[in-house]
This record gives structure tokens, C-alpha cells and sequence, in this order.
């Protein structure tokens, strides 16, 4: 792992970039004298890391004691992209603007990104909890689809945090199973491009014994803030 640029904010959260083989990286912690827990934060359908809710998000959920990360897996944010994933994505733009079904493209699209997108993030957690400073436990909040393949082949995750509103592939799904990790599942009821149904369905498939839905009502970006406030609280159940 290679720091590449280093900004104490304003809140005195601690804000580094890097860069780990291909894959590019942010962490902030906070200041503390004993080894924190980590929190790997990814945004839904491989937006770039740097995007303005995930920032802010990282940044209040630091301060409450966490070190948190997110990278740009392959095949997100500004990482090169296959002819497959740029004709994927123009398919997509294409079927929302004509109102057509979606569904089989994003299959076509997120499953294949999801495959990619896992070993870069079990990459990016074992450089992370070689660093000084952080020492676990680990939790993971953030895009489903990746969430939940990470939380079932990646034992050092203890908690998750998934929010509903991204295609979720039909492999994932039957994986819902294995996740077993304490879980926080965030629904917004008026989310037009992800069926409410559907995502009521998943939550019943998980395995989790401990796992709690939060249904707000509004559409796809309009989740509120007090979830993050809320989030940090049930991180804070399982990772403190």
C-alpha cells in the first residue's frame, strides 16, 4: 500500500489516498490512541469512491471512532472498463431513456462487476489491517450485491450495513443464505427503480439470527441522514 496524498480536515479526521497495485483507495481515521475498528464503505453499482454521499458518510462515521476505507474495485469509479462494461452501460442509458426493462441488462452488467469487484476489496482488507493503528473488528456498509458475496466468503467481516436500492444478481440472491453477520438493512419504500418486493424478499432470505429492516419512506437518494447515525450506533454494537 502506497499513500499517496495525506489532508488533516477540519474536523480533525485524517483523510489519506492510496493506491494498492491498480486498485486506488481512501482512508480516514481519526485520531486515537488505541487500534480501531475498520469499516469498508462501498457505493452502490460501482460509483466512483469519491462521490459526495459516500464522502460525507465516511467522514461523520470516522468520527465516531471508526478507520474507514473504499477503493475503486475493478471495474468502478474511474478504473479502466471492458468494451463488455461500456456497451453495458450504454445499454442501460439507452433502455431508461426509452422505458424498457432493465433487469437483463443489469444482470448482464452487475454480476460480472461483482466477481471483479470482491477480490479487490479482500485485497485492499488485508493491507488495511497490516496498518498501524487499525486493528479490527471489521464491518462493511454500503452496495448489496458486493456486501453480500463479501460477507459470505470473507470470515473477518462481524457486521454489515446494506442499503437496497441496487440491482442485486441472481447468484447473490442465493447467497443471501450464508450471510450470517449481524445485519442493518435500509429500504427507501418509494425507490421507483428497485422493487419494493424485491428487496422485502431479500431481507427475508438472509441468514442473519440478529437482522433489522428500516424502511423510510422517498425515493432512491433520499434516505436520511439519521440512518447514518443509526448505522454508527449498530457498528457500534458489534464492532466496539
Amino acid at each position: 500500500m502506497h499513500f499517496t496524498s495525506e489532508q488533516r480536515l477540519d474536523d480533525g479526521i485524517l483523510q489519506r489516498e492510496f493506491t494498492l497495485g491498480e486498485i486506488p483507495g481512501t482512508l480516514w481515521t481519526p485520531e486515537s490512541a488505541a487500534p480501531l475498528p475498520l469499516i469498508l464503505m462501498a457505493h452502490n453499482n460501482g460509483l466512483p469512491k469519491g462521490e459526495s454521499r459516500l464522502v460525507a458518510r465516511a467522514r461523520h462515521t470516522a468520527a465516531s471512532g471508526y478507520a474507514v476505507a473504499t477503493i475503486d474495485a475493478a471495474g468502478c469509479g474511474d478504473r479502466p472498463r471492458s468494451a463488455a462494461e461500456e456497451q453495458a452501460r450504454a445499454d442501460l442509458r439507452r433502455a431508461f431513456q426509452a422505458g424498457e426493462p432493465v433487469d437483463e441488462i443489469f444482470e448482464s452488467f452487475i454480476g460480472p462487476l461483482v466477481e471483479k469487484a470482491v477480490p479487490d476489496w479482500q485485497t485492499a482488507l488485508d493491507a488495511l489491517l497490516a496498518l498501524p493503528g487499525i486493528g479490527g473488528p471489521v464491518g462493511y456498509s454500503g452496495w448489496t450485491a458486493v456486501g453480500i458475496r463479501l460477507a459470505a466468503v470473507e470470515p473477518r467481516i462481524a457486521a454489515a450495513g446494506f442499503f437496497a436500492g441496487g440491482y442485486v444478481p441472481h447468484a447473490q440472491r442465493a447467497e443471501a443464505r450464508q450471510v450470517t453477520v449481524p445485519l442493518l438493512f435500509l429500504l427507501q419504500w418509494d425507490d421507483e427503480g428497485n422493487p419494493r418486493q424485491a428487496a422485502l424478499d431479500l431481507f427475508d432470505a438472509f441468514g442473519s439470527k440478529e437482522k433489522t429492516l428500516h424502511a423510510n419512506l422517498g425515493g432512491h437518494t433520499g434516505t436520511p441522514w439519521f440512518e447514518v447515525e443509526d448505522g454508527d450506533r449498530f457498528f457500534g454494537r458489534h464492532l466496539k
